[in-house]
């Protein structure tokens, strides 16, 4: 009875290194899923939050809009 309750909790283990080699391997995927994100879609939000005034002004300026 503990030879199989053994080989049991073996194969438990093995299943066990597997789901977690496959759910790590998903953290890293949506890590780096999130962090091109941030960089393709957020910091050029932010940025344009900047350059959109000094372009509105500039555009403005050199058509003489008050």
């Amino acid at each position: 009875m503990t030879d199989e309750l053994s080989q049991k909790i073996d194969a438990q283990q093995q299943k066990i290194d597997a789901i977690y080699k496959s759910v790590e391997s998903l953290r890293k995927y949506f890590k780096w899923t999130i962090i091109i994100t941030v960089v393709t879609i957020v910091l050029p939000l932010i940025a344009l939050a900047f350059v959109l005034p000094w372009f509105v002004s500039t555009i403005t300026s050199a058509y003489n809009i008050n």
